[in-house]
């Protein structure tokens, strides 16, 4: 995008305000991992670092579930800006299950908007990166994951709206589309409606 993707307007909000709109309310902190700090400290929320900026995902990763107090950590990305309320919650309600709760769509992983239980996986992230590894997924073999396919996943997305990621320039104008399409309504608490 050119530009920190957080920051980017849709429909008159930044995307990182669409995403906290619909995570309010789903656990007792919300910790904004960045390494552009600015800008984002007008949200009055704890923002963290990465020890090495822009070394990838599996870092924010660690950074995430080292800063956090809780035991199960939903990560979230700020390029994701119809992420579904009742999905979130399924995903949360299945954290006692698993050390990772992540949704598979087409048979990827989806490691970006997943729950995870912050001892063991930190742990795991820790040993991964050690051994050089970078790949987002590249602990899950050294953890207990609990994997929900699309059939699992329509009930709380139907649409699978969730997965939505914002990531060019003609990402953004689909996004806008969506927004504005007469009959949808893709409200901040995370419901959409036909």
């Amino acid at each position: 995008m050119g530009s920190d993707k957080a920051l980017v307007l849709l429909g008159g909000k930044t995307m990182i305000e669409h995403v906290l709109a619909r995570v309010a309310g789903l656990g007792d902190e919300i910790i904004i991992t960045t390494n552009n700090p600015g800008e984002l400290g007008r949200f009055g929320l704890p923002l963290v670092a990465d020890p090495i900026p822009g070394a990838g995902a599996l870092f924010g990763l660690q950074t995430a579930l080292a800063a956090a107090h809780e035991s199960h950590v939903l990560l979230a990305a700020c390029d994701m800006p119809f992420l579904q309320r009742p999905l979130l919650e399924r995903l949360i309600a299945l954290a006692p299950r698993a050390d990772v709760v992540v949704p598979r769509i087409e048979g990827r992983f989806e490691p970006l908007l997943a729950v995870y239980a912050r001892t063991p996986c930190l742990e795991a992230v820790q040993r991964a990166m050690d051994a050089g590894e970078r790949r987002m997924i590249s602990f899950f073999p050294q953890v207990e994951v609990l994997a929900l396919d699309e059939e699992q996943l329509r009930p709380f997305d139907p649409h699978q709206t969730s997965f939505f990621n914002v990531n060019t320039p003609e990402d953004l104008r689909r996004a806008e589309e969506m927004l504005a399409a007469p009959g949808q309504s893709y409200s901040d608490d995370g419901g959409m409606s036909a």
